[in-house]
């Protein structure tokens, strides 16, 4: 147990789940974006929907989205600055299966037209997991540079990856794969102990059988 598990985190209220935690995921899907969000369908779910107006969880969604942290003081103007750079906002209930209570399933677009979906689960103490990048299991908690490789189900695509990173000395902390079915779309997530470097990136995605490449990056920017 360290003093973060004693006092919580540091952050501006009520809650850690439904405000620090949703000001996480929003931050996490801005980064994963890479640009500025133009556009922003933000759909709760369970706890998220039926207490969010009173702990400001939509504020602090956008307040992420933004680009701000969980110690932000205008966090309670969020809607008003994503007003003042053209972000379109609406909001609605999710409709998934089996999630945590406290979820969200963001749809958003960028500024250069990129689309990204992601679901995310705001834990407790302000700690959340992405659950879901673009409709395929994700499961990372942002506290990691992490890549989320989307390919074609074929042999040789996780060995690619993993010398790429042991080229470049990215060592990776956790690796999970799913896919939708053999020989269809599947996903690898890597959480690494260090950043990946931009032309490691762009080379990853101009292999052949890969489909998109996403990095989350604890860099500022």
């Amino acid at each position: 147990m360290n003093i973060f598990d004693i006092v919580g985190p540091v952050m501006v209220g009520p809650s850690s789940s439904h405000t620090a935690g949703a000001v996480k995921i929003g931050f996490v899907s801005r980064k994963l974006m890479g640009e500025e969000i133009a556009e922003a369908e933000i759909l709760l779910y369970g706890s998220f929907l039926a207490t969010g107006n009173g702990h400001g969880t939509k504020y602090a969604l956008v307040a992420g989205l933004l680009g701000m942290e969980p110690d932000d003081e205008n966090i309670p103007n969020s809607f008003d600055i994503a007003a003042q750079k053209g972000m379109k906002l609406s909001f609605g209930v999710a409709k998934l299966k089996e999630a945590h209570p406290n979820s969200v399933l963001m749809k958003l677009v960028g500024k250069s037209g990129k689309k990204l979906e992601v679901v995310g689960e705001s834990l407790g103490g302000s700690l959340i997991n992405i659950a879901k990048v673009d409709g395929l299991s994700a499961n990372f908690s942002g506290e990691h540079p992490t890549l989320i490789v989307h390919n074609q189900d074929q042999p040789g695509h996780v060995a690619e990856v993993t010398s790429m990173l042991a080229h470049k000395s990215v060592n990776v902390a956790t690796l999970q794969l799913y896919r939708e079915s053999r020989g269809g779309h599947a996903v690898m997530v890597l959480e690494c102990d260090q950043e990946i470097p931009a032309e490691a990136l762009r080379w990853l995605e101009h292999l052949e059988g890969i489909e998109k490449v996403t990095y989350y990056s604890l860099v500022e920017g």
